[in-house]
């Protein structure tokens, strides 16, 4: 069996990382694209070298550029990759993102057999760019790895073609592996100013905050009000639109993380507060409360409790989330683990589905 696996993104780079392992110790051989959608170092190299992630087979370079730029282009790159080094029986494609998209069109396309990883997934604003992604890519993949009850229950209601899995989140497999590691090679206070102890958690990312300069302002407003330390890893996007202007004096940014660094800073923040959908979960399977800048999620299994609360970019209700966080010691509901290991799983049917085909 030949699988060709498109990433691009950080949140894919991790859900790789696990995945793929799993596909070498099952003697699968593995061809994989990067599409270069990320492709700052801070957000890109360190990350393979962190995860143990092999080097790509091949780096599109893509950049960024427009939706329909950066997405067409990566379709031409992939379809053209594919075409010279195929056959493969499956492709493989990660959550949400362009590089998504880009390479469920290709297979169907092609005729080559697509397993989506993280299928499923609903926040039911078509406005996001994301949520077109995951539908279009659900319709067309034959395999669909569902990391919740939840995303089952909507890949059924859909009637959507293709075999659906309730595989767990990837994702937790990787918090769980990494975690300690995390806490062990990059302690939080090193990772800290020096007069910082207390802390919250801050990442903004998303361009529904960023292109807006009344909802970026109404964060920034907000963070400026609350009693501890904002620590602020700048995401690229985020520091370009800042520009001249300078943050509140209680806001300390620092340069883009790792994720090793990433789940250290998780781990000893107060709070997280954050547009990522990928760091709602890591503060959930953590234990730190979150405060999403959205006015919807995902991931509503993270809701439950209030460890997740939707403030959207309302500089009272962030506040006022801040304040309501629950206390650590509050039960947490557990998701994303419903069979053992997800990264197995994922491999395991897989395998079955290429029986069965062939």
């Amino acid at each position: 069996m030949r699988v060709c696996t498109i990433i691009g993104a950080r949140p894919q780079f991790i859900k790789a990382a696990v995945v793929s392992q799993e596909l070498a110790q099952a003697g699968i051989e593995e061809v994989l694209i990067h599409t270069g959608q990320h492709y700052d170092p801070e957000m890109s190299r360190v990350f393979f070298d962190q995860l143990g992630l092999r080097e790509p087979d091949v780096n599109l370079g893509v950049g960024s550029g427009s939706h329909a730029i950066q997405t067409g282009r990566m379709m031409v790159d992939i379809e053209r990759f594919v075409a010279d080094t195929g056959p493969y029986d499956w492709m493989v494609v990660y959550g949400d993102t362009n590089s998504t998209i880009a390479g469920a069109l290709v297979a169907a396309k092609a005729g080559i057999s697509q397993a989506h990883v993280e299928a499923g997934l609903r926040s039911f604003n078509r406005k996001m760019p994301e949520e077109i992604n995951r539908i279009v890519t659900d319709s067309l993949a034959e395999l669909l790895f569902a990391p919740t009850d939840l995303a089952v229950q909507h890949l059924t209601r859909e009637g959507v073609e293709g075999q659906i899995v309730l595989s767990g989140d990837v994702m937790l497999d990787s918090t769980r592996h990494f975690l300690p590691k995390a806490r062990g090679e990059y302690p939080a206070r090193q990772l800290l100013p020096s007069d910082v102890r207390q802390y919250i958690l801050a990442t903004v990312h998303r361009a529904e905050n960023t292109d807006s300069v009344e909802r970026f302002d109404g964060i920034l407003e907000a963070f400026a009000a609350v009693p501890l330390p904002v620590v602020f890893p700048m995401h690229p996007r985020t520091r370009a639109v800042l520009g001249d202007r300078k943050l509140p004096a209680n806001v300390r940014a620092i340069a883009p993380v790792g994720y090793l660094e990433m789940l250290s800073l998780v781990s000893s923040a107060d709070v997280v507060v954050t547009d990522s959908g990928g760091l709602q979960k890591e503060a959930h399977w953590i234990g730190t409360p979150c405060v999403t800048l959205r006015a919807e999620t995902e991931w509503t299994e993270t809701l439950a409790g209030g460890w997740n609360q939707l403030a959207d970019a309302d500089p009272v209700r962030i506040r006022e989330a801040i304040a309501l966080v629950p206390d650590r010691s509050r039960e947490r509901t557990s998701f994303g683990d419903p069979a053992g290991r997800p990264a197995s799983r994922i491999i395991a049917e897989t395998l079955a589905a290429g029986r069965t085909s062939s």
